[in-house]
């Protein structure tokens, strides 16, 4: 058996992986990516292909670097279709967005890492993780090309995706890693590349609307006026869709996609729930999708995996120099992640939560009599300021939704407390059970006031 011995071995070339990489190898240590894929399937993600936070990128693998996948920077507003209120909402999108090339930009985070010293081991599967007697992780066991493969490194970094295997592999009952982790927390998506005849009149915005079943949503996302992402998923523990035939169903609906060609199809799961509270172990950290660092309710999740990367791979940098790969050692890496887009993630799940226990139908009525800038400030920043005259303005328009914009009101106070809180994470995991604690009151209380059965 082959033994490698790089000073980090990370799971998966996405994006977190190769930030991580990156950032490790520009200090000037051994890093190593383990990846299942082919190098010509490397990069190939199902994604929507929006990317939120285009303007600013780690320097690991800086924007300019990624720029030749931006095909669209004109997107500024989305474009929220209900159709049982035959309604249209237009919702600002704060800060820069572009529709992506999501291959070529895997391909070019890849070719990024390795520029920088990052060796990739495609055709490898990982099918355990070896750990310590103390229950520190030391390396993984895999298959690369048919044979098998040890490689043991001062620090492994998870960035295998949704539910990632090495976390069901990996014995963490004794460290702080979230094992709260369901199934029912992720959703199933489906998306295909199509090229239409003639460019769509909506080039500058993302579409979305809900689909025929409550737990399901669509999207159209215009790479350019003439390629278009179209998608849907579902939640994951609901009564499960025809992603494909939902998908061509609604798509028979719209004109401007008669006569169209796939360019490209594939499918995934992504998390639709809070970050992991804690997405360390003794030499072990997960990030991007395998710590739930997605926007619950946009499903965006390349900005946080890329920052999630930098971090990831800093704190490994520092555990190398100490010799100390220990829980408290890493720990910084959590504050880093809450701080920046993790606690922000955790108040926005409150209204999936909400969505859920109230009902889609009932819910998007409510949307579209609701000011577009305040969606788009608590859709992107999980809260927004309702001053009296909107809230009264708001109640007369609502007319026939005011149980639903009562219960609206109230999750958000319980958001705007949940974010607190979380902005007020833990420093050292010593006093982690006790942060918890209180956030599990806050939740009991969430719960409560949508009517919601417990999610986590």
């Amino acid at each position: 058996m082959t033994t490698y011995e790089p000073d980090v071995a990370i799971v998966g070339a996405g994006t977190g992986g190769c930030y991580a990489a990156a950032t490790i190898a520009r200090a000037g240590y051994d890093v190593t990516i383990v990846e299942r894929k082919s190098p010509d399937e490397a990069g190939h993600i199902a994604c929507g292909d929006a990317l939120k936070g285009a303007d600013a990128f780690p320097e690991a693998i800086p924007k300019s670097a990624i720029e030749p996948a931006f095909t669209n920077t004109d997107v500024d507003h989305g474009r929220f279709e209900i159709p049982q209120e035959n309604a249209v909402l237009d919702i600002p999108v704060p800060g820069e967005l572009a529709v992506i090339d999501r291959l070529e930009y895997g391909k070019l985070i890849i070719d990024g890492a390795e520029r920088v010293g990052t060796e990739i081991h495609y055709d490898t599967v990982v099918q355990d993780v070896i750990q310590n007697d103390d229950g520190r992780v030391t390396g993984l066991r895999a298959t690369r090309q048919g044979d098998p493969v040890e490689y043991r490194g001062d620090v492994v970094i998870d960035a295998a995706g949704a539910l990632s295997i090495l976390q069901d592999k990996a014995d963490l009952g004794s460290a702080t890693f979230d094992t709260n982790v369901s199934y029912s927390q992720f959703s199933s998506a489906y998306r295909e590349v199509l090229e239409v005849d003639e460019p769509v009149e909506w080039d500058d915005a993302l579409v979305l609307k809900p689909t025929e079943r409550a737990a399901g949503y669509l999207w159209y996302f215009p790479r350019t006026s003439t390629q278009i992402n179209v998608g849907l998923g579902f939640q994951m523990g609901e009564e499960p869709m025809q992603l494909v035939e939902s998908l061509k169903r609604d798509l028979r609906n719209r004109p401007e996609f008669k006569n169209a060609t796939v360019v490209d199809k594939l499918g995934a799961a992504l998390p639709t729930r809070r970050p992991y509270d804690s997405g360390v172990a003794p030499g072990f950290m997960a990030i991007g999708d395998a710590a739930g660092h997605v926007n619950p309710t946009t499903g965006g999740g390349i900005a946080g995996a890329a920052y999630a990367g930098k971090y990831a791979g800093e704190a490994a940098i520092e555990a190398i120099e100490t010799g100390d790969t220990s829980e408290a050692a890493l720990w910084e890496y959590n504050e880093r992640v809450m701080d920046h887009f993790g606690g922000r993630y955790a108040a926005l799940d409150v209204y999936n939560i909400l969505v859920g226990a109230t009902g889609l139908d009932d819910l998007m009525g409510l949307l579209a009599t609701l000011p577009a800038e305040k969606l788009s400030d608590a859709l992107y920043s999980g809260s927004a300021n309702l001053g009296l005259g909107l809230k009264l303005r708001t109640a007369i328009k609502s007319f026939g939704h005011w149980g639903t914009l009562y219960d609206l009101y109230e999750t958000k106070g319980q958001a705007d407390r949940l974010l607190d809180h979380y902005e007020d994470y833990p420093d050292h995991p010593n006093e982690f059970d006790a942060w918890q604690a209180q956030r599990d009151g806050l939740m009991d209380v969430i719960y409560a006031t949508t009517g919601a059965d417990a999610k986590y």
